[in-house]
C-alpha cells in the first residue's frame, strides 16, 4: 500500500509538470540565435518575464544587443493610469531608451527609431479583448517595421480569457484607440494568432512575423497570470469580469476605479434599490477615477462565480440594469459607448428595453462566422 501512494505522488507530480504552461519568452532556444549580431529593440512592460526575471535583464545578460524598449499604454513599468501620457526615457538600471507610445510625441516610432534597431521583439500579457489597447499597440508596430523590412519576433502568452468567443464583431466606423480590428469583444486569440490572423487577412501590412509559441497551452487551459497587467486589473475575478463591465467606461457610471476592486463593481449616486455603496478615491492607477469622492449606489460583483461568469459571456445585463436603475435616459451614455461595443444597434436596443438575450441574437452569427474564420489561424488546441 505504500508502495502505491508513492506511486501516485510521483504520478500526480509528473502530470504537474506535463501540465505547466511554458510561455513563449521561456523558449530562449526558439528566438535567442535570431538575436545574436543583431541591434534589437523589444515591445514590452512589466509583465514580459522569463520565471522570474524580465525580459530585458535576461536578454542584457546574455549579451544581446538591446537598443531600445517600446512601451505601450501604461508605461514600461505597468503604473500609469489608463491613456495617461508618459514620456520617453531610458531605463536607469540598463541604460537602455524607453521609446515611449503613450506620450504626447504621438503613437508611432519616429524613422530615427525604427532605424537604430535590426530585429523587434515583442512580449506583453493580453487578456483578449478587443479594447484592450496592447495588441493595437502591437499592430502598429507591426505596421511600422513592415514598412522598414524589420523582421517581429513574438513571444507569445496564454489568453486568459481565450475560452471562448462572444460580442458585435467592431463596425470599423467606430475603430478608435480601443479598437482596431473587426473582431468581436472577446476574440478568443493570443497575440501570436491576432498578429498572424491581421498580417494575413489584410488588416495589417505584409510583415516578417515569427511567433514563438507557448508550451502546455490549449485554449481550453485555465491559465492565472502571474502579474496584474494593468493598473486597474487586479485580480483574476476582475479580468473574467472585464469584457463586460469595461462598458461602463462609455456611461456615466462608476465601475470600481479607484477602489481596491475596479471591474468588479458598479454604481451611480442616483442608482435606485441599492443596498452596497462605495466611494472612489484618488489613488495609484486611477488618480482622477470618474465620480471621484461621490458616494455611488451599487452592484458589488466580487461574489459572482468565475464559472457563471464565464458560461454568460459577454454580459450586458449589468449595463441595462444600470441603465434601468438610474433612470437617466440617453444622459446614462457617453460617446466613447459605441467604440467599447464597436456597433450602434446596442445603445438603441438598451434604450428601447430590450433584454440582454434579444440584443445577444443580433451577432450571433456574425460570431460563429468568425469563429469559422479564426480556426485557419489558432497556432493552439480549441
Amino acid at each position: 500500500m505504500k508502495k502505491l501512494a508513492l506511486l501516485l505522488v510521483f504520478l500526480s507530480f509528473c502530470g504537474s509538470l506535463s501540465a505547466r504552461i511554458i510561455v513563449g519568452a521561456e523558449r530562449t532556444d526558439e528566438y535567442m540565435p535570431q538575436l545574436k549580431g543583431k541591434r534589437v529593440a523589444v515591445l514590452a512592460n512589466h509583465t514580459a518575464t522569463v520565471g522570474t526575471v524580465h525580459l530585458v535583464d535576461m536578454l542584457v545578460s546574455k549579451g544581446v544587443n538591446l537598443v531600445g524598449i517600446v512601451s505601450p499604454e501604461h508605461g514600461f513599468r505597468g503604473t500609469a493610469d489608463a491613456g495617461e501620457k508618459v514620456s520617453s526615457s531610458v531605463d536607469s538600471r540598463m541604460g537602455v531608451p524607453i521609446w515611449s507610445l503613450y506620450s504626447s510625441q504621438g503613437r508611432r516610432l519616429s524613422d530615427s527609431q525604427m532605424s537604430a534597431f535590426d530585429v523587434m521583439v515583442v512580449d506583453m500579457q493580453d487578456v483578449g479583448l478587443r479594447f484592450y489597447t496592447y495588441y493595437i499597440t502591437m499592430i502598429d508596430v507591426i505596421n511600422r517595421c513592415a514598412d522598414f523590412s524589420r523582421p517581429v519576433i513574438i513571444l507569445d502568452r496564454p489568453n486568459p480569457n481565450g475560452m471562448y468567443v462572444d460580442g458585435p464583431i467592431l463596425d470599423m466606423r467606430y475603430k478608435s484607440g480601443v479598437g482596431a480590428l473587426p473582431i468581436p469583444v472577446v476574440h478568443g486569440l493570443t497575440m501570436g494568432e491576432i498578429a498572424i490572423m491581421a498580417t494575413s487577412e489584410g488588416w495589417a501590412k505584409k510583415a516578417d512575423v515569427q511567433v514563438v509559441t507557448c508550451s502546455g497551452y490549449t485554449h481550453q487551459s485555465r491559465y492565472t497570470l502571474p502579474i496584474s497587467p494593468s493598473p486597474n486589473l487586479k485580480s483574476q475575478h476582475s479580468i473574467y469580469l472585464y469584457p463586460s463591465t469595461c462598458l461602463f467606461e462609455g456611461t456615466v457610471c462608476s465601475l470600481g476605479r479607484g477602489t481596491d476592486a475596479p471591474f468588479e463593481m458598479y454604481g451611480h449616486p442616483e442608482m435606485r434599490g441599492c443596498s452596497y455603496t462605495f466611494t472612489p478615491r484618488s489613488v495609484a492607477g486611477a488618480k482622477n477615477p470618474p465620480l471621484k469622492d461621490k458616494l455611488c449606489y451599487g452592484v458589488d460583483l466580487r461574489g459572482v462565480d468565475d464559472e457563471k461568469i464565464l458560461a454568460e459571456g459577454f454580459n450586458l445585463e449589468y449595463i441595462i440594469d444600470a441603465y434601468r436603475r438610474t433612470n437617466l435616459g440617453e444622459k446614462f451614455f457617453t460617446p466613447f459607448f459605441e467604440k467599447l461595443v464597436g456597433v450602434d444597434y446596442i445603445r438603441t436596443m438598451i434604450i428601447e428595453g430590450k433584454s440582454a438575450t434579444e440584443i445577444r441574437a443580433c451577432w450571433q452569427t456574425d460570431v460563429e462566422n468568425f469563429k469559422t474564420l479564426r480556426r485557419k489561424y489558432l497556432l493552439y488546441k480549441e
